[in-house]
């Protein structure tokens, strides 16, 4: 025969146990952090770091004079992606100037990267955003539907030669503030069925300090 005491006592253990199991469900903090990574390393494979904001078009034809108009066609061609002409262009009856024709070398096909929205349009891509940290983010829930802001730590990984070379990050300034190390970008998540996806994307910082 069970002595009653002792019944109490498991009972009391069990109530003790089942209240600290639903008090630790309660408190329990989801860490996201990796789903954050993954989502915005996903995104950012598929939509690389570009040289233009835009998409442009070649050939293009600049005026020779000007090297404010010619110093960064002049610097892929160096790097063997455009090929240069050089010709003679009117501009009034009696008068002429030369001009500068650009148009992607055979070596340049290989590496641009066509607008699937605009033919004849592209652009010369030199890495991705890869994510060092997530610094923080707002609260949200685990539906479907929910939104959060994520601030995180990001490097340009996989730059291509053509990219890291100093005549294109001295034609190019934004080259080499993105490739110099750490930035902080951000994002806001949303939940799908198939987990994080990101639905908007700010623009980058580079931290005051330099990390």
């Amino acid at each position: 025969m069970t002595n009653p005491g002792t019944l109490r006592l498991t009972w009391a253990a069990t109530a003790l146990a089942a209240a600290l199991a639903l008090t630790s469900g309660c408190n329990k903090h989801v860490d996201n952090t990796m789903h954050f990574t993954d989502a915005i390393n996903t995104y950012y494979a598929a939509h690389p770091v570009c040289l233009w904001e835009t998409s442009v078009k070649f050939p293009v034809q600049a005026d020779t004079s000007d090297a404010s108009k010619t110093s960064g066609y002049d610097a892929l061609v160096d790097q063997g992606l455009l090929a240069r002409t050089t010709a003679e262009k009117k501009v009034m009856i009696v008068a002429s100037k030369q001009v500068t024709n650009y148009d992607i070398s055979e070596k340049g096909r290989g590496t641009w990267v066509a607008d699937v929205d605009q033919p004849g349009f592209g652009n010369f891509c030199y890495g991705r955003r890869k994510v060092t940290g997530i610094d923080s983010s707002t609260p949200t829930t685990a539906e479907r539907g929910a939104t959060t802001q994520v601030m995180y730590h990001y490097t340009i990984v996989d730059p291509p030669a053509w990219a890291t070379a100093e005549e294109t990050k001295n034609a190019f300034p934004q080259i080499r503030e993105n490739l110099s190390g750490p930035r902080t970008g951000n994002a806001v998540l949303i939940e799908t069925n198939e987990g994080w996806k990101v639905a908007r994307t700010g623009p980058a910082i580079r931290p005051p300090s330099g990390q």
